[in-house]
């Protein structure tokens, strides 16, 4: 996730302080790993300097003075640009997974018992997502099943390859 174009994006509704960025940003994206305010102010100071915002005013507070950004016409466009670019599929071709199957079945360890273990954690996750689904608001139901799906595509691999484990250690050597 580009937290650059998604405080951008924020900012297309009105001009915030840093810490109604960070606030709207947990609340719609970071359910499960908030942003620091340190990223916050440091992404802000690049975005301005890049000209993708602008301060619009500076208050005296209790501390350092709080800055208020708008985005600028440069920045929308940024946005827009961002937006409408299709993400790459990611399809995982070197995944820590398999390269551990490979060294177990290379080092004579069980490669099943690596399998099953992962499989028993896969299915784990599977259970607490699908928990935290049923009592989530619509957002939290849609990254769960995104969570899932994934996880999902994770134990056809498992198992397609626990299935080929013979086939696999003739083809590594072991």
């Amino acid at each position: 996730m580009s937290i650059g174009h998604t405080l951008l994006g924020l900012l297309e509704s009105g001009p915030r302080h840093g810490y109604d960025l960070k606030r709207a940003f947990d609340e719609h994206f970071g359910q499960d790993r908030p942003l620091h305010y340190g990223q916050v102010y440091s992404t802000m100071s690049r975005l301005l300097k890049n000209g993708l915002v602008e301060v619009e005013g500076i208050e005296p507070g209790d501390g350092p003075d709080r800055k208020r950004y708008a985005i600028t016409d440069a920045g929308v466009t940024d946005v827009g640009r961002w937006l409408g670019r299709p993400e790459k599929p990611e399809p995982y071709l070197q995944s820590t997974l398999y390269t551990k199957v490979v060294l177990a079945l290379l080092t004579g360890r069980s490669a099943e018992g690596l399998l099953d273990a992962q499989r028993s954690e896969h299915l784990r996750m599977m259970r607490g997502l699908t928990e935290r689904k049923r009592g989530g608001d619509l957002a939290d139901q849609l990254i769960c099943d995104h969570a899932l799906f994934h996880l999902e595509a994770d134990l056809r691999w498992l198992e397609l390859t626990a299935a080929r484990l013979d086939q696999l250690a003739k083809a590594v050597g072991a």
